[in-house]
């Protein structure tokens, strides 16, 4: 009667646990992360979210979700973690802030030997971040960038890898370092992962897992070294074999770095991105069937991708099942509100882009050149930018004090041009004025029906620079 009593409460209590979102349960969606460029605010943590892997939709409406406030004070390079149970979470990123008190050449060789981490039970509760240091124990390591992990089912523990810049047999260069762990808090001693011949370095590289039956390999990693390329094994610690690179497809290493895979939730095909660091335009996807086979690669069709608002550089993804991706979606939602800005003293004219030149106008054709969204600035706490509906990452921004619509090019510089506070009308207080945050003793204003940053002294120039927030 007791082992009765005692199977019938254990069964209760375990009804009555939450389930977790395992990593069996069937995916949905997709979670990226990722960093938007140069700037203290855009070395931090960003989230995108997809619903089939090649349109992104930005979350908390292109602001931050997590910033960094150990070592440098930023952070590059995000990979996402989950565990084998689907229970943990980890984001673990270069501690890496260029522009924040550090530069390239110092970051290089006497840079931090930290990498960021993370952790979550949920995807939306995350720790206090904290330094794991990776390439202290490396003699003469320099730095620790770009790391990855994954689960090693033959030594149940994750592979953490990264690039360290070491000295050792005359070169001095980038070389990837792995150590094993299973919390992300301690490793073991690091080891020599994977080396280029000669003074060729290799700093980015990730790993991912290929079903039975696709290609001859069970795991596929890619990696920039000059060039992109890509290699197979059996054994993520054995040997590797490598298969070919993406020149066939006019994509080398110096074009395009950061490759980042994810799986698409249906079927057997990959997406392979790649951050077009050299052009300044963030990722892109290159598309396969056979992540084995560099002949199998394929450049995407025009128009077959969005990437969102924000600049996506150097990240990863996650494949998220209804669960996660409910969760997510709940907690950092992104709002589709379209407005556009009316002319105080005009009211049958709008704030217009033509020809990236900014200006008001009544009926302005297209429609979509005059709506816009006002996101989190790009600069500065409770701060807007205001990002074109029609060109998704184009901000109007103001350059010697004339306005033109510009790609956020992740620089400081950019942010602050493109980052205005919201104050109340300077012609009317029921409307809207736009300070401008890098010289706040200006106002966005129309003259001669073009929009620039001036000082404001009189009525006309008040009236000027009033606008009304519609839809």
């Amino acid at each position: 009667m007791r082992k009765l009593l005692v199977a019938i409460l254990l069964a209760a209590l375990t009804v009555a646990l939450p389930k977790p979102a395992a990593a069996a349960d069937p995916f949905t969606g997709y979670l990226m992360a990722h960093f938007t460029g140069e700037s203290s605010t855009a070395q931090q943590i960003y989230l995108a979210h997809s619903k089939d892997g090649l349109r992104w939709t930005d979350l908390n409406n292109g602001g931050l979700v997590l910033s960094s406030n150990v070592g440098t004070r930023g952070v590059r390079d995000p990979a996402l973690v989950r565990s084998p149970a689907g229970d943990r979470y980890w984001i673990i990123a270069t501690d890496l802030c260029i522009g924040c008190g550090q530069d390239w050449p110092t970051s290089i060789n006497n840079g931090s030997r930290n990498l960021v981490v993370w952790e979550s039970t949920d995807l939306v509760n995350w720790s206090a971040p904290w330094l794991l240091n990776v390439a202290g124990a490396i003699p003469d390591g320099r730095n620790a960038w770009a790391p990855e992990a994954i689960w090693n089912p033959a030594t149940n523990d994750y592979v953490l890898y990264w690039a360290t810049n070491v000295p050792l047999n005359g070169a001095t260069k980038h070389r990837i370092y792995y150590a094993r762990t299973s919390n992300f808090r301690t490793i073991t001693t690091p080891q020599p992962y994977i080396t280029r011949p000669g003074a060729q370095e290799i700093i980015d590289t990730q790993i991912v897992e290929v079903p039975a039956g696709v290609g001859s390999y069970r795991y596929v990693r890619t990696s920039g070294d000059g060039q992109i390329t890509i290699e197979g094994s059996n054994s993520i610690l054995g040997t590797w074999t490598t298969l070919g690179n993406l020149s066939g497809i006019g994509l080398t290493g110096s074009q395009v770095e950061g490759p980042m895979w994810v799986k698409f939730n249906t079927g057997n095909s990959w997406a392979l991105y790649l951050d077009q660091y050299a052009s300044g335009r963030g990722y892109m996807p290159v598309l396969t069937g056979n992540p084995s086979s560099p002949a199998a690669y394929q450049l995407p069709a025009s128009g077959s991708y969005n990437m969102g608002g924000t600049k996506k550089r150097h990240g990863a993804i996650l494949n998220l099942t209804a669960a996660e991706e409910s969760r997510v979606l709940s907690r950092w939602p992104s709002t589709t509100t379209i407005n556009r800005l009316q002319s105080y003293n005009f009211q049958d004219r709008f704030v217009r882009h033509a020809n990236f030149d900014v200006r008001i106008d009544a009926s302005v054709s297209p429609a979509q050149d005059a709506q816009f969204r006002l996101v989190p600035g790009l600069a500065g706490t409770g701060t807007v930018s205001i990002q074109s509906v029609n060109f998704p990452g184009y901000y109007l921004r103001h350059s010697n004090y004339d306005f033109v619509l510009a790609a956020n090019d992740g620089t400081t510089t950019f942010a602050a041009d493109a980052t205005f506070r919201q104050v109340a009308g300077l012609a009317d207080a029921s409307w809207t004025s736009f300070q401008s945050y890098n010289f706040p003793d200006r106002y966005i204003r129309h003259s001669n029906y073009l929009l620039r940053i001036d000082p404001i002294t009189t009525a006309t120039a008040r009236a000027d620079a009033t606008f009304r927030i519609t839809t």
